[in-house]
């Protein structure tokens, strides 16, 4: 049998070439759907899981939370232990819920004009951008803050610069920065919805959004009660901020009067706001999630009190059926807040207003005493 010669393949065939497989397109959130989203704040006391489960209990599709404890400079741990933060993502998408809201630390003062509490306010803003990220939340609504005495267009470039420092050299990815308009008490920046719109134009390289809050609406003087109110206050969104950068609407009824100024949310429907402005407000087309008309995800979030059990259920319940839409299943008799708990709150108030008392008398006797002696 005669040798096969050894042939040498050196002709290049493209068909030879290693082509790897190109990356599955990301698959958009459920929450993206066009689907009614309604949510509302619960609490990640005991862990941050224990927030989800209180969304799916309470029927919900959405939720807002704290990251750390709001009223407190060291709330807690300026970053979230990886296995803490990959559960609570790995829980939330299985139960998909979305988007998810983090509300940012209220002692956070973006206007400062003071150096120290400038500084405080950015540092304490760029954790929670870390570990809302960390957590795989969709947004993170900031207020403004106070400018005491400064001009107006000093402030709103004061809050663009602190922003803009709080998120240097942090990738965003899909989180988005929100600011939320205020009711206008004091010093505060965001009452006028010109002043948002100015400084989320200023953050248009971050990808800044808007958050508005019925209740401070109302108490700033726009007439969301009325249906010819929401249409005027729908027109000066857009002229001002545009409807397409509002992501979230904290939904609250007031205890204040119309123009008061004054930051009291109430229970939906017993409030100044009323329930039927809320049912125009939530089928409004231009405000869903409806893709042909308004925003996919768009969330409509509760923050409504909870002084009594059951409080933050009803309030849930009263949305979905002012929506006109059957909302999730809720599990009967839950709430945040139990007999027990709430116990305990009124306990330490107690124990709280004595204890000022006592300071309040306290200091009243050494002024008189240093006015005997004077």
């Amino acid at each position: 049998m005669p040798e096969q010669p050894i042939l040498l393949d050196t002709q290049f065939d493209p068909e030879d070439e290693y082509r790897p497989e190109p990356e599955p397109e990301p698959v958009p959130p459920a929450w993206l759907d066009g689907s009614l989203r309604i949510g509302i704040h619960t609490s990640i006391s005991g862990s941050y899981l224990n927030a989800l489960e209180s969304a799916r209990k309470l029927g919900v599709n959405a939720l807002q939370i704290f990251s750390a404890s709001p009223r407190m400079w060291a709330g807690g741990p300026a970053r979230i232990p990886e296995a803490d933060a990959t559960a609570f993502r790995t829980r939330r998408e299985d139960l998909g819920l979305g988007p998810l809201v983090v509300h940012a630390n209220y002692l956070i003062n973006l206007a400062a004009t003071q150096p120290m509490l400038r500084t405080r306010s950015i540092q304490a803003f760029h954790d929670e951008i870390v570990r809302s990220i960390a957590l795989g939340a969709d947004y993170l609504v900031v207020h403004p803050g106070a400018r005491g005495e400064a001009r107006i267009e000093f402030a709103i470039a004061n809050i663009i610069e602190s922003v803009k420092q709080a998120a240097k050299r942090v990738p965003l990815g899909n989180l988005r920065i929100l600011i939320e308009n205020t009711a206008g008490m004091g010093s505060v920046v965001g009452s006028r919805l010109e002043e948002v719109g100015a400084i989320v134009s200023g953050l248009a390289g971050v990808g800044a959004g808007v958050c508005l809050d019925t209740a401070h609406l109302f108490a700033a003087g726009y007439d969301i009660s009325t249906a010819a109110g929401l249409e005027a206050t729908i027109s000066k969104i857009e002229d001002t901020i545009g409807l397409e950068n509002v992501f979230v609407f904290h939904v609250n009824d007031s205890k204040i009067p119309l123009g008061g100024r004054v930051d009291r949310h109430a229970h939906i429907g017993e409030g100044k706001i009323k329930s039927d402005a809320f049912t125009r407000i939530l089928r409004h087309p231009r405000l869903g999630s409806d893709p042909a008309t308004g925003l996919p995800g768009r969330v409509f979030l509760l923050e409504t009190p909870i002084e009594d059990p059951g409080d933050d259920r009803r309030n849930v319940a009263k949305l979905w059926e002012l929506s006109g839409v059957e909302g999730p299943a809720a599990e009967k008799g839950y709430s945040m807040l139990t007999a027990a708990l709430k116990k305990k709150i009124v306990a330490k108030r107690k124990e709280q207003r004595k204890v000022a008392i006592a300071a309040a008398r306290k200091g009243a006797a050494k002024a008189i005493g240093k006015t005997k002696k004077g």
